[in-house]
C-alpha cells in the first residue's frame, strides 16, 4: 500500500519557520492529490493545505499567507513551508492521499516561547 513518512518537525518559538516534508512510495505520485492535517490534542484533525496534482493550492483560512504546500514530483515529496509560527500551530502534522485515504505517522510541532 502507498507508504508515506513526514519529516521536519520540531520545537520553534513564535515567528520563527519550519518546513515538513511528506516522502511518498508505492503510488504515481504525480497523478494524485495530496494534503497535509494537523491535530492537536482534544481538537479534531483539521485540513491544514491541500494541492492537486496539476499544483492548485488551497489553504485553511487560519494558515493563509503563513504556509505554503509545494511539491515535487521527481522526489515525490510534498513540503509544507511553515511561516510566522504562532502557538495555536501547534498540534501533530499528518501528510494525506485522499485518493487512497493514506496517513503518516505524523510529526510534531511545538511552538512556545
Amino acid at each position: 500500500q502507498v507508504q508515506l513518512v513526514e519529516s521536519g518537525g520540531g520545537s520553534v518559538q513564535p515567528g520563527e519557520s519550519l518546513r515538513l516534508s511528506c516522502a511518498a512510495s508505492r503510488i504515481i505520485f504525480s497523478i494524485v492529490d495530496m494534503a497535509w492535517y494537523r491535530q492537536a490534542p482534544g481538537n479534531q484533525r483539521e485540513l491544514v493545505a491541500h494541492i492537486s496534482q496539476n499544483g492548485i493550492t488551497n489553504y485553511a483560512d487560519s494558515v493563509k499567507g503563513r504556509f505554503t504546500i509545494s511539491r515535487d514530483n521527481v522526489k515525490r515529496t510534498v513540503y509544507l513551508q511553515m511561516n510566522n509560527l504562532k502557538p495555536e500551530d501547534a498540534a501533530v502534522y499528518y501528510c494525506n492521499c485522499p485518493v487512497t485515504n493514506s496517513w503518516g505517522q505524523g510529526t510534531q510541532v511545538t511552538v512556545s516561547s
